[in-house]
């Protein structure tokens, strides 16, 4: 019967674990680039709605706009990776990210060094 559709196998059935769990990884990437962002957002609130913050507004602009660049270039880099690694997959060449990694990690650590000082600072 025509009504049944002819099955094609395609390039990417040939790997499904392995473009599922690379899918599984990016939307793992992107829900945290949602929370690095947020909790920017959100200790930039907290310190405007505080009367007894001893640090410079500067120094909380200075954590926002590094949570919302660390979010930002999160969802772009891995964007890019899953693309990458989806077609390294069908070729059997796949590499780990060790770039993205460091890039990430450093960024990831200025944004948590700057709460930490943060914190620190306001419970002093």
């Amino acid at each position: 019967m025509q009504a049944e559709k002819e099955r094609v196998a395609t390039i990417d059935s040939k790997y499904i674990q392995q473009h599922l769990a690379n899918e599984r990884t990016y939307l793992a990437w992107i829900r945290t680039a949602i929370a690095i962002t947020g909790i920017g957002f959100l200790i930039i609130n907290l310190h405007i709605k505080s009367s007894f913050h001893t640090l410079p507004n500067a120094a909380v602009q200075w954590i926002g706009i590094l949570s919302v660049l660390a979010g930002v270039s999160t969802i772009i880099f891995s964007t890019v990776s899953y693309f990458q690694k989806a077609k390294q997959i069908n070729e059997q060449t796949f590499r780990t990210s060790r770039p993205l990694i460091l890039f990430l990690s450093t960024l990831m650590f200025a944004v948590v060094a700057m709460f930490g000082l943060y914190f620190f600072a306001v419970l002093l």
